[in-house]
């Protein structure tokens, strides 16, 4: 009798963890390595957020919080989603976890049965099927194409849709593409679901506050309020505010979907850390004025990336609309010589090759469902980020 569970025979490890400890360990041995993995903003929490951290743990805010979450924050999560989306939930139909990925798992850990189908647009973050095939269902791929910056169509979805559909799942703005959907893009996507009312939204709107130019979130129940009765909005204070490693996601719903997750959840991890509750708080409620200021300096970042990629041999990047991802192809390069005398035949060895050869980390596409493409991540400098870009140039241009 086999002793593991037969569902991690399922899954697969993260690559994106895998690629940034990888690169963790080449430099541990001495390599220069830029590592262009990861992602996590580089800019630190602003110190408006960890002051309301160091006084509640004056105040001795230390002890076990309700499972589904502080009354502030779930407080502050209604204000936020009537503030900027225009969306009007109560605290009860609100949760709080330890980061996107519990809520993530939960939804569907509470919703899932055997044969159960989800919908994940292709290239998708690596979680995403992983999380569906451990909870049971069966995760539905549907690719999108680089020539239309990696967007999901309406004719697409429709197709994908099947009596066992049950969740549909969407990222805008996308990890790793960057691609965010315009109102009249989503618009289009929520016509096709208001039709199969069998099919619920699960949306992932981590990388919200990060768009660049002119372009205006949207996120679907705000364009199709017919889906309010079934739609997860999920969200986080991950990535706009540079809290990664505080852990803590959220998200808002419909009631008994919300009772589901926080009865998983007490069996589970309980309530989320008291003290990075007390600093999402703050984060939620105070003030927004660095925001604007960190999407500029990522904007400018893009910009560089996108066009120095744009310039190696072999390699056509597009200009993503948001998050802190490029999604560049490497098609020009399958079939060359790596400088080591190795065949690329796919975007995986693209990418090992450019780590051994050059000593840049970034992610093979395929990882994500769709290649032959490479993710790379901007939130670091633009110092290493020129560099990484001259390198990856460098190589490219030697492959023969």
């Amino acid at each position: 009798m086999a002793f593991l569970a037969d569902a991690l025979s399922r899954v697969k490890p993260s690559a994106t963890i895998a690629v940034s400890q990888k690169a963790r360990d080449l430099k541990a041995k001495g390599r220069d390595v830029i590592g262009l993995g990861a992602g996590e903003p580089d800019f630190d929490t602003p110190d408006n957020i960890k002051k309301a951290a160091i006084d509640a743990i004056n105040r001795g805010e230390t002890k076990y919080t309700p499972v589904a979450g502080i009354p502030e924050l779930r407080a502050a999560i209604v204000a936020k989603f009537k503030r900027e989306n225009g969306l009007d939930y109560t605290p009860a139909q609100t949760i709080v976890g330890t980061g996107g990925k519990q809520i993530l798992f939960n939804a569907f850990m509470a919703t899932l049965n055997a044969g159960d189908e989800v919908i994940v647009p292709a290239p998708y973050w690596v979680s995403y099927p992983e999380m569906v095939a451990l909870c049971g269902g069966t995760p539905v791929f549907v690719s999108t194409k680089q020539e239309n910056n990696f967007k999901l169509t309406a004719e697409d979805l429709e197709k994908a849709i099947t009596p066992k559909t049950k969740w549909f799942i969407f990222n805008s703005p996308s990890n790793p593409s960057g691609a965010a959907y315009s109102h009249d893009e989503l618009k289009a996507l929520t016509d096709v679901l208001v039709r199969h009312e069998h099919v619920w939204v699960l949306t992932d709107d981590m990388y919200e506050h990060l768009t660049y130019g002119d372009f205006k979130f949207v996120t679907p129940v705000e364009i199709e309020p017919k889906l309010y009765d079934r739609t997860l909005t999920m969200n986080g204070v991950s990535k706009a505010y540079a809290m990664t490693g505080w852990r803590i996601g959220y998200a808002a719903g419909p009631l008994p979907l919300i009772k589901a997750m926080d009865m998983i959840q007490g069996q589970q991890t309980s309530g989320a850390c008291s003290i990075a509750q007390w600093a999402a708080v703050e984060a939620l409620n105070g003030t927004q004025d660095f925001i604007p200021e960190n999407k500029k300096i990522f904007e400018g970042r893009r910009d560089l990336v996108v066009s120095m990629l744009n310039q190696a041999t072999g390699i056509v990047c597009p200009k993503p609309e948001g998050a802190f991802y490029v999604y560049p192809s490497c098609a020009g390069l399958i079939g060359k010589t790596a400088p080591s005398g190795k065949v690329i035949e796919t975007d995986e060895d693209f990418v090992s090759e450019l780590l051994e050869t050059e000593g840049v980390a970034v992610v093979h596409g395929s990882a994500f469902g769709l290649g032959p493409n490479f993710r790379i991540s901007y939130a670091t400098s633009e110092e290493l980020l020129e560099e990484a870009c001259k390198r990856i140039q460098r190589f490219a241009a030697a492959c023969k």
